[in-house]
């Protein structure tokens, strides 16, 4: 029997390290898994590393609907259970299965009838457009699957069970990454598929993984229950479940509009460069995903102790959390600051892409540092049921900062200006969101 850790009694550092190496396990396992598809893919051919990256907004957009339900159902759960009051938490369990049909239709609707069109504001070009349209039309089926694993994890984390929803993305992780070589080389009895071989590894592996989910779900130790009556639509559930996790759709959402915007500037610069983006974000999403995890493990922390008025506990536990991402952040940042052309070599060896790559690796990782305080207070946020701030800060930094830093430096630095864009933005942001902590914690401690 998976044990279930006490948000509400136990001490914080240990509670802070239970609560977040599952997620930090689970968050890298699936960064990993990004990381061999992009291994693999670059291996077919440049281009092919080109469509992947422009085919990942939608991928952005599939977590923005998933995780942020997830955090809105995780949070508003966790508060339930700090209030005592099981049976809206446990009715959530059941809100996600009609959540997760009704945005994997919309998806596959809007791919099917506008797929195209998609592409080509996503900044898909001739060149590339074939290997995008390959990609896509496969990968869009994945997306009732894992809408419903990304809101069941938080859901299992909300209940004090981290290690279940690590389990269901390790699950999902080494699916892909066993099925990918298979399927995009043609191995064995497997057909050579090339990238329609990589997506259709991602529908396998997401159907598996909810799967799993579903039985995590239905264990005897699950403080939820799966019931059909729960399975109906419960607006006023629903509302509260979105009125923290709209706002992190949004922030996801505005992620992929940026993603969208830097296709279109580095597409100017030759596929070559986005093929370059596509390797730092697989290489510094290895990093950051480990930040993430620690934010998501604090999350929940935060929304039990604001629901059960331990307010000391929430403070303590937010500073506790801020110290361990920021160590991290530095021994990522050196690390990755000295061996950034080994790492980009383990990609291709075109030295076009070396040279491009290489710079671009150096100067995103710089941003590592900045993310860390950002990622552990937005996480606090949302905890608290903040998710409005969370959703200003973060637009802050993606709308107001980021993309016109992205559309403006290009014209003054050239291609290095493109991927100064990212730290700028982020230490920018940074000062906002200290801003707002501090009062914040002003508020705590007045209660």
């Amino acid at each position: 029997m998976i044990k279930r850790l006490d948000l509400g009694k136990e001490a914080i550092f240990p509670l802070i390290l239970k609560m977040s190496w599952p997620s930090i396990i689970a968050m890298t396992a699936m960064s990993v898994y990004n990381f061999i598809d992009t291994f693999w893919l670059a291996r077919l051919s440049s281009q092919a590393l080109a469509a992947l990256t422009v085919c990942f907004p939608i991928q952005i957009i599939f977590a923005a609907v998933g995780v942020g339900t997830g955090i809105g159902a995780g949070s508003f759960s966790a508060r339930m259970f700090g209030a005592g009051q099981t049976l809206p938490a446990k009715k959530t369990a059941g809100q996600i299965f009609f959540l997760s049909f009704f945005f994997g239709l919309i998806m596959i609707l809007s791919v099917l009838f506008f797929g195209d069109v998609i592409l080509i504001s996503f900044g898909a070009f001739k060149e590339i457009m074939p290997l995008c349209h390959d990609y896509l039309y496969i990968i869009v089926f994945s997306s009732p699957f894992l809408f419903f694993s990304m809101m069941s994890n938080n859901l299992l984390r909300a209940e004090g069970r981290p290690l279940l929803s690590m389990y269901v993305v390790l699950i999902a992780s080494f699916a892909s990454a066993i099925f990918d070589p298979f399927l995009i080389f043609g191995i064995g009895p497997f057909p050579r598929l090339g990238i329609k071989g990589a997506a259709l590894s991602a529908v396998i592996a997401q159907i598996i993984a909810c799967t799993f989910s579903i039985c995590f779900m239905q264990l005897k130790s699950s403080k939820y229950e799966l019931k059909w009556a729960y399975i109906i639509p419960d607006f006023s559930i629903i509302k509260s479940i979105y009125s923290t996790g709209l706002p992190s759709i949004v922030i996801n959402l505005i992620v992929s509009l940026v993603l969208v915007i830097y296709n279109h500037v580095l597409a100017n610069f030759g596929f070559m460069a986005i093929a370059a983006l596509g390797i730092c974000f697989r290489v510094t999403g290895l990093a950051s995903m480990v930040l993430f995890g620690i934010g998501f493990g604090l999350m929940p922390i935060v929304a039990f102790s604001e629901g059960a008025r331990l307010y000391q506990r929430l403070k303590e536990s937010v500073f506790v959390a801020l110290k361990v991402a920021l160590i991290f952040a530095a021994a990522a940042l050196i690390f990755l600051e000295i061996f950034a052309p080994q790492i980009v070599g383990l990609f291709s060896n075109d030295p076009s892409l070396t040279v491009i790559a290489t710079p671009a690796l150096r100067i995103h990782t710089a941003a590592l540092v900045l993310i860390a305080p950002i990622m552990i207070f937005i996480n606090m946020f949302m905890g608290l049921g903040k998710g409005t701030l969370a959703m200003f800060l973060l637009l802050f930094r993606d709308s107001i900062a980021f993309i016109p830093l992205l559309i403006i430096l290009p014209f003054c630095f050239g291609l290095s200006g493109a991927w100064m864009a990212l730290p700028l933005a982020n230490l920018i942001a940074l000062f906002a969101v200290l801003h707002w902590t501090k009062k914040e914690l002003r508020r705590l401690e007045r209660s």
